[in-house]
């Protein structure tokens, strides 16, 4: 599911952490609450979980995502009982916690391409890496691994490249970007040529 997160979710946005879970959810936020107020707050955002795409093994059902209360400290925030999102987080001791390096956007915002991957693509790219291109000269150095330049010319997201395509694993190990809008439009480029 690479392109949500740095390990395979959907939209390139967020650091990895080898040992935490990853959880993708569709969900309509319906409720808010400060549960610790000051400059480290934390916010308890309540959701009516629509789908579950990823992070079935550490939790069944998420009722409730937890942030940062503070944007400048990565918090996010989310309008309450008015939009679905795609959230995307990490697990840490059975809550789900999410921030601006994470992937958070409004359904009806996703492109079709990324609705159809969410679906039915992204978990071909689960064993896939995205690297961050910030500045020229990158690479690739493994197998596993697709170059991301959005942030070249787009500063990040919503480039072009996270909005159409995603990193998945191909038939002989390696990892590409594919677009897949239509049966006739199967584009894969390579690796390191995005």
């Amino acid at each position: 599911m690479s392109h949500l997160d740095h390990h395979g979710v959907g939209a390139t946005r967020g650091l990895h952490e080898r040992n935490k879970k990853i959880q993708v959810i569709r969900a309509k936020v319906v409720g808010k609450k400060m549960l610790r107020d000051g400059p480290f707050g934390t916010m308890r955002y309540t959701v009516k979980q629509m789908k579950m795409y990823k992070g079935f093994e550490k939790v069944q059902h998420v009722q409730h995502i937890y942030t940062d209360a503070s944007e400048s400290l990565c918090g996010v925030k989310f309008d309450i009982n008015k939009y679905q999102y795609l959230i995307t987080g990490r697990v840490y001791d059975g809550k789900v916690y999410t921030g601006l390096c994470n992937f958070n956007e409004r359904w009806e915002r996703l492109s079709l391409a990324q609705k159809k991957g969410i679906n039915h693509r992204y978990q071909l790219g689960c064993n896939c890496r995205i690297k961050p291109c910030h500045y020229l000269p990158c690479f690739v150095t493994s197998k596993n691994e697709c170059l991301w330049t959005d942030m070249l010319s787009h500063f990040g997201y919503p480039g072009y490249q996270s909005r159409h395509y995603a990193c998945i694993q191909q038939k002989e190990g390696y990892c590409s970007w594919y677009r897949g809008m239509t049966s006739r439009d199967k584009t894969t480029i390579n690796a390191t040529d995005p």
